[in-house]
């Protein structure tokens, strides 16, 4: 396996007022291609400052990025935006999916944004419902986000993040929004995706049971990592749900 990412000596420094505030101290790490890494640390550790690094949403003060075999780490806004589109699937806490716009619709948008690939409508209708299909929406596509539930609208939005096909799929406390039963359903699909299909898989969560659903952990504190661990007991959320009793059992 090749690193998708490889970090080195990165410093993140913010001017708030008249204090500077020093978010990186010296970040170096890789992630190699096909892991499912977890970041995780307290308020402050500086995770979600390494994450809009990661992806490209920001550019440290010095050090160097490099992803998927590409130095980003003095790009343009511009450039950036393009590597983001084309190299990076995005998950968030918040679902971020357009309120009167279909399910299908959400998903197939990103690629109106692809430069380098145009297809015709029918084309981005097709490759959005197997994208649905995976996720296990297929009778939901022309729902929209009201009709949903949080879990739903969360798979939309991981079929959304994967219809370019991105070398990293970057989902930022995923989980945040959701009840338990619907957390271990989500990490189950990264945990396919990973495995089944090969995709790297970077999460940031503050909750230590749910970065177990990774197979590496790493730990930030202070602008600094404490911890880099390979998970020797790693959580299965297809067992974890075939456990769980089923919402008639308990109605």
């Amino acid at each position: 396996m090749k690193p998708v990412i490889q970090v080195k000596d990165l410093v993140k420094r913010y001017i708030v007022g008249e204090v500077e505030v020093r978010a990186l101290r010296g970040i170096t790490l890789d992630v190699q291609e096909g892991e499912f890494l977890a970041v995780t640390g307290p308020s402050g550790s500086g995770k979600s400052t390494l994450m809009h690094i990661l992806g490209c949403l920001d550019k440290p003060t010095s050090g160097s990025y490099v992803l998927d075999g590409q130095d980003v780490s003095r790009m343009s806004k511009a450039q950036l935006a393009i590597v983001r589109n084309n190299k990076i699937g995005f998950v968030f806490q918040g679902f971020n999916l357009l309120s009167r716009t279909t399910a299908l619709d959400n998903v197939e948008l990103p690629l109106l944004y692809r430069t380098n690939l145009k297809l015709k409508t029918s084309a981005r209708h097709k490759k959005a419902a197997e994208m649905l299909e995976m996720v296990g929406l297929g009778k939901r596509m022309d729902h929209h986000p009201n009709q949903l539930s949080g879990g739903q609208q969360q798979r939309v939005a991981i079929a959304r993040a994967l219809i370019t096909e991105p070398a990293m799929l970057l989902a930022d406390e995923p989980t945040g929004n959701l009840d338990t039963r619907t957390s271990i359903e989500v990490m189950g699909i990264f945990q396919r995706l990973n495995k089944e299909r090969g995709i790297t898989v970077l999460l940031i969560t503050h909750e230590r049971d749910i970065a177990e659903y990774g197979s590496r952990i790493v730990t930030c504190r202070d602008g600094h990592i404490m911890s880099d661990q390979v998970v020797t007991h790693r959580r299965d959320a297809d067992e974890e749900l075939a456990a769980l009793p089923r919402d008639e059992d308990v109605a």
